[in-house]
């Protein structure tokens, strides 16, 4: 289509529901419109759901965007960030908006839509405008929140719902004491009833967080510099505060639909289209809206909204939204609830009961209450229909609950087994996965996006998806708040099923190429290709010099199948291995030595203390890896820093063994039955200089109490008393997977040939960026004892191979000719005394 005969789509708003509403109009109708996006913060679209593990250090801004910039680009979408749009003239269908920089821009419109979200309550309280005090409602919140982290303890949340209680866990794991004042009788009483509201609050006090429930907030007191000091609760209580977090509720924004004489009550007024009842040529999607009386707050409908209105938009005009029925599947600070329709039954409120004596007579409740392992689930019938549901700790069957909800199915053939959920209709129980697997096609997975099991299963067999992140991309399923992310997982092992280890064989290492990553590997290895050009060749390579996905994995492919032979291509690696530092957000470097197995010296330290003042390092902090960390080191000082530390590097920057971490074992603990910290320092010493698909963590512990957490390490060791047994392909992350028995060795030197032996085998057989956790779930354990325990010359073979990989191999630090290292990347940039 001509671009000039195109419409003029504009939208005001550039978050979560006017986005997707973009992405199916672009589904639908992809050449109908010129779309231009004014968004007010400098972020493209991102996860709003997400900003709590932001918050609390699980993820990064980078990992919650939802639409990079690329995106707009290549949908042609003109996306205006930092502009705030300050009229609509509907006369002249004109939007003005003006930009941080004081810049007015204008755009013309055939259609607009405002997708203008909501602003946060904030009391009206005495001292709400002091320094100190937020609201929780975007990314800037969120970066105050953090900085406030790094220089103060006491913080309070006002407001005990979902948004207030992530706030407290994520200020608390940054290490604030934290108090949530709450002025309801128990918290989240809007999702939860009494019961688990009360349990909710045990567990976050078990967490470390205080409670003021039943409390109301009287006033905000500042300190003698003016910031916030104390907040002062109605019964005169005085609690310490230098942050306070407003996280009592939304409201739609509808300032400027107002200023422009649209339609407002609670929201911008819309019919079942999503048209503004004003003026038909304008509509409104997401928090700011009100349909049929009701402005939603939750994700699932404003998407569903969105659909609608692409449908609209896109001209083919036969789709109407006619309301949700909404559930509340959440995790909060990791503990999972569930509540969907009437789930407050006969605990309602006394008065309504007392106006209609029947309605209780009328309710009938089924509770499993099991405190112990913290699970309490609530089922409310109605004439032997579910009307409502409230679930905590246990709530793998809430979107079942939620369908026989919604259906308004008749249970009493089922009732019996209502409370054990859908699994146990038939012969099936719970049996691990198998509850996921048992559910029907059309069950609902992800109540956001509306995605089925079906749709799921679908996609993965299709599409030969492996990993949860392809499972988001193609169906949008666990992409939003994330509490069906375990479902996700289940159903994508189950349904991957004994194709699991061959289904990745079907995804290609980048865009740049057709060809797996196991391909390329074998490639590489049958035909000695030595150099990246030579693999590109090859296997013709769509772009011609690879992109940053593909050649870092070439480059370690390449090196790790011919050591010696094929070149180490420094440029083909990331910034922190390029730089042999860890840079950090400030752009400063983290520079961690290397201490044998944990253990230092003396010396060690003086030298260590002598260059933090010589070179005014700012931060030197104990690691979780018993080293020493050295943050904020300038670029040019890095290299001056080595030489004054004189220490290995700890590859803490690098795809390659991290630490090796020890108790202090036998030589010195009255409960150690082997030496571990020997052990430690001899399996440190021996594979320092080993690169890999991705970092390798070793923990060694000197008896069974496994104070060294060898537990969740990729090859862990722990001393009894006849020996020491291995356990491989743990991972202490975001998603921790614990080891796994490996085998029971009687001597030292046999842990240092079957633990080289087993990572040697990762290195020649795994993908790059791949854990040896999720090595382990592709390729199996039957298939690596195989190779290592049960053929003697294999499993020696592979450790000679390591040792030569290994032997020469350059410390990065000081050896910069061998390891390749640009030294001039170090140089500081010499800057004219003149120039202004």
């Amino acid at each position: 289509m001509n671009t000039t005969s195109k419409l003029k789509l504009v939208m005001i708003g550039n978050g979560m529901a006017g986005v997707r509403t973009l992405e199916e109009l672009l589904k639908l109708s992809p050449d109908l419109y010129d779309i231009t996006v004014f968004g007010n913060e400098p972020h493209p679209n991102y996860n709003r759901i997400a900003l709590s593990p932001v918050l609390s250090g699980e993820q990064t801004l980078d990992e919650i965007i939802l639409n990079p910039q690329s995106w707009y680009d290549e949908e042609g979408i003109t996306l205006h960030l930092s502009s705030l749009v300050f009229e609509v003239d509907r006369i002249k269908r004109l939007v003005h908006a003006r930009t941080n920089k004081g810049e007015v821009i204008t755009a013309v419109y055939d259609r607009l839509i405002f997708a203008t979200g909501s602003n946060p309550f904030m009391l009206p309280l005495p001292g709400i405008e002091l320094d100190g005090v937020v609201a929780y409602r975007d990314i800037a919140d969120t970066t105050a929140m953090i900085e406030a982290t790094k220089v103060y303890t006491n913080a309070v949340v006002i407001g005990g719902g979902l948004l207030g209680l992530e706030a407290a866990n994520g200020l608390s794991k940054r290490g604030m004491q934290v108090t949530v004042i709450h002025v309801a009788p128990w918290l989240m009483n809007r999702q939860l009833d009494r019961v688990a509201g009360d349990l909710l609050e045990q567990s976050l006090k078990e967490r470390g967080l205080k409670f003021c429930i039943g409390a109301q907030t009287q006033s905000i007191v500042a300190g003698p510099t003016g910031r916030v000091s104390h907040v002062i609760l109605s019964d005169g209580q005085r609690i310490e505060a230098d942050l306070v977090v407003m996280a009592v509720g939304i409201r739609p924004n509808t300032s400027l639909a107002q200023a422009c004489r649209l339609h407002c009550d609670n929201g911008i007024i819309v019919s079942d289209t999503m048209q503004t009842v004003t003026d038909p040529r304008i509509y409104a999607v997401g928090e700011c809206a009100n349909h049929r009386g009701v402005a939603y707050g939750l994700v699932a409908p404003l998407f569903e909204q969105g659909k609608v209105l692409a449908n609209h938009l896109a001209q083919m005009g036969i789709a109407r939204y006619v309301g949700s029925l909404t559930s509340t599947k959440l995790k909060v600070t990791g503990i999972d609830l569930f509540s969907a329709g009437d789930f407050m039954g006969l605990s309602q409120d006394a008065s309504a009961l007392s106006a209609n004596p029947d309605i209780a007579s009328a309710y009938e409740e089924i509770i499993l209450s099991d405190p112990h392992d913290g699970v309490y689930k609530k089922l409310v019938i109605k004439n032997n229909q579910l009307v409502g549901a409230c679930l905590f700790g246990d709530t793998v069957d809430g979107s079942w609950y939620f369908k026989l909800l919604r259906d308004a199915r008749n249970i009493a053939d089922i009732r019996d087994k209502l409370m054990f959920g859908e699994s146990n209709l038939g012969d099936v129980g719970h049996e691990g996965h198998s509850s996921a697997q048992s559910m029907s096609d059309s069950a609902e997975v992800c109540g956001c996006n509306g995605v089925n099991k079906g749709q799921i299963c679908k996609a993965i067999k299709e599409k030969g998806l492996f990993t949860l992140d392809e499972v988001r991309k193609h169906t949008k399923a666990s992409a939003s708040c994330g509490s069906c992310t375990g479902l996700v997982e289940q159903i994508l092992m189950f349904t991957a099923g004994g194709d699991y280890s061959a289904t990745p064989k079907m995804k290609a290492v980048c865009a740049c190429t057709e060809h797996s990553h196991q391909e390329v590997r074998d490639a590489i290895a049958s035909e000695s290709l030595h150099t990246i050009a030579a693999v590109m060749q090859r296997m013709n390579w769509k772009t011609p010099n690879g992109c940053a996905s593909c050649r870092p994995a070439l480059n370690y492919y390449l090196i790790s199948t011919w050591p010696k032979v094929a070149q180490d291509d420094p440029q083909s690696r990331y910034i922190n291995e390029r730089s042999h530092a860890n840079i950090q957000k400030d752009g400063t470097y983290s520079v961690i030595p290397r201490m044998w197995g944990g253990e230092t010296t003396a010396d060690e330290l003086r030298r260590i203390a002598n260059a933090v003042d010589k070179y005014d390092i700012p931060t030197v902090k104990v690691t979780g890896g018993q080293r020493i960390d050295l943050l904020g080191v300038k670029k040019e000082d890095l290299v001056n820093v080595w030489r004054d530390i004189g220490m290995p590097s700890g590859h803490a920057y690098a795809k390659a063994l991290r630490t090796v971490k020890t108790c202090v074992g036998s030589e010195w603990c009255r409960f150690g039955t082997q030496d571990s910290t020997q052990m430690g320092k001899d399996l440190e010493r021996a594979l320092w200089r080993m690169y890999a698909p991705h970092k390798v963590k070793i923990a060694v512990s000197g008896c069974p109490r496994n104070c060294a957490e060898a537990g969740i390490k990729d090859v862990g060791v722990i001393g009894v008393d006849s020996g020491w047994e291995i356990y491989i392909a743990g991972n202490g992350g975001i998603k921790t997977e614990v080891a796994q028995f490996f085998v029971k060795l009687k001597t030292p030197q046999e842990v240092l040939e079957y633990s080289g032996a087993f990572l040697q085998l990762y290195r020649l057989e795994g993908w790059y960026l791949e854990r040896t956790c999720h090595y382990l779930a592709r390729v199996g354990m039957d298939h690596i004892k195989e190779k290592i325990l049960n053929q003697h010359d294999t499993r020696l073979a592979l450790w000679e191979q390591l040792k030569f990989s290994l032997d020469g191999e350059p410390d990065p630090w000081f050896e910069f000719d061998q390891a390749r290292v640009d030294t001039r990347q170090f140089q500081a940039l010499e800057v004219d005394a003149q120039t202004p």
